[in-house]
């Protein structure tokens, strides 16, 4: 059973939000918070797989209580609330630690998904979120003028090649029909450029490639397959 917490200022937003994840069979939310240091509070006490976090909140935003909650190494995963034109804070939020993002609007299957995804420590999006999401807060980022990172250094022309084609979107399936590659080889090379680059989870992985220059936002490359 994956537990959560649901960490919003708005109640209505709340309730439906834990009647959707209460219809699931293997959901089950334990605890909800109306601001940010109740969201600190809450989960630190229960420890959920799964904390839904939004970023507007009152006493302490949700920027704040994600890094709070990922420097006191609580055993949770953070899963960032946002609006589809998105907050100007979600690319900050996910480099305080948070393992991904979902819209506010997404339909019960989405959510769900996206929930059992970063409960299962693969972390990031739920498919068809990720590359109009992740296109969107890139852009709204500034650009980075400071050298590359010297561990990339230690990435062979091939693991540069995934973590590129990870930092677009695309699950390990597609990569390895990108490459042509077994689904297995992919988790292999994502799993080495996480090593090598002392990474968390993809989404630090999709971060530090925009940060470093590996992929631009626009540059034409990443389109669906076909």
């Amino acid at each position: 059973m994956t537990r959560i917490v649901i960490c919003d200022d708005q109640g209505m937003v709340r309730a439906g939000f834990k009647s959707l994840l209460e219809a699931e069979p293997d959901l089950e939310v334990v605890g909800e918070a109306s601001n940010g240091q109740e969201a600190i509070d809450i989960v630190t006490l229960l420890q959920p797989d799964v904390t839904l976090m939004d970023i507007r909140m009152p006493v302490l935003d949700g920027l704040a209580a994600t890094r709070h909650l990922v420097e006191a190494g609580v055993p949770t995963s953070v899963l960032v609330l946002t609006t589809f034109d998105l907050d100007e804070y979600v690319f900050e939020a996910l480099r305080a630690g948070a393992s991904g993002f979902l819209l506010k609007d997404a339909p019960a299957e989405e959510l769900a998904a996206a929930i059992r995804v970063v409960a299962a420590g693969d972390s990031l999006l739920a498919p068809g979120v990720t590359r109009r999401v992740i296109d969107a807060f890139v852009r709204r980022a500034e650009p980075s003028t400071r050298p590359a990172d010297g561990r990339l250094a230690q990435l062979t022309p091939r693991e540069v090649e995934v973590l590129g084609l990870l930092a677009r979107g695309l699950s390990n399936l597609d990569i390895g029909r990108r490459l042509f590659v077994s689904e297995g080889t992919t988790k292999t090379h994502v799993s080495n450029v996480l090593t090598k680059l002392g990474l968390r989870d993809r989404v630090q992985a999709v971060i530090f490639a925009y940060e470093n220059g590996v992929v631009v936002p626009g540059d034409g490359e990443d389109q669906p397959l076909g």
